[in-house]
């Protein structure tokens, strides 16, 4: 695999209703940062999204917020906006999708919405297709994704991907851990203690 310079975060603009989404969004944050990364994600400053990148910028990091037009009011504030590293203003969330693949070479969902869950899909289905080999983390937050690992289980065994061995995503429980999960994976080492291959584990 490539080595890691930059790290995709998806994850909801709300803060959802535990404060330990958020407090694990600024945690990867900023371990994002000192593991001399750059933060890739959709730009928000509000949410989730806001503490992933406050995180980032707090441990000093370089961070580029990719946002269409139309959610820059929704999502975020202009003078908020002018604190990243580098933003990118889109014309559409097809070209914000494409445009934060582009410039990441590792991916991970934290808790979030449909949206979240349309964006980490869509990598997955890319690795499926041969696209990609890019590390792809689930942060499975006081098991907030226990859900999807079920139903990606559930889908091999009845017979719908045919292709596991490219569909390779890893949960992680501990926001601490994901950074270090990303560049074993990136190295092709063994997970960590507390870490779980989906896909080993059907």
């Amino acid at each position: 695999m490539n080595p890691i310079r930059s790290v995709c975060v998806y994850c909801g603009s709300s803060p959802g209703r535990n404060d330990v989404y958020l407090k694990a969004g600024y945690t990867l944050g900023r371990a994002i940062a000192e593991a001399g990364l750059r933060l890739v994600y959709g730009g928000g400053t509000k949410g989730i999204m806001g503490a992933v990148a406050e995180g980032a910028l707090r441990g000093g990091g370089n961070v580029l917020g990719i946002i269409p037009r139309f959610l820059i009011n929704r999502e975020a504030s202009q003078n908020a906006l002018g604190d990243l590293s580098e933003v990118v203003i889109t014309e559409n969330m097809h070209e914000r999708k494409h445009r934060m693949f582009e410039q990441s070479d590792a991916f991970v969902a934290l808790p979030g919405g449909i949206g979240t869950v349309e964006e980490i899909v869509e990598i997955m289905t890319w690795a499926q297709l041969g696209h990609h080999r890019k590390p792809m983390v689930f942060g499975n937050i006081e098991g907030f994704w226990n859900p999807m690992r079920a139903l990606i289980g559930h889908m091999k065994a009845e017979g719908f991907v045919h292709t596991a061995h490219l569909v390779r995503p890893i949960f992680v429980d501990r926001a601490e851990a994901i950074v270090e999960t990303i560049l074993a994976a990136a190295a092709e080492k063994a997970p960590s203690e507390g870490v779980e291959s989906v896909i080993e584990n059907m």
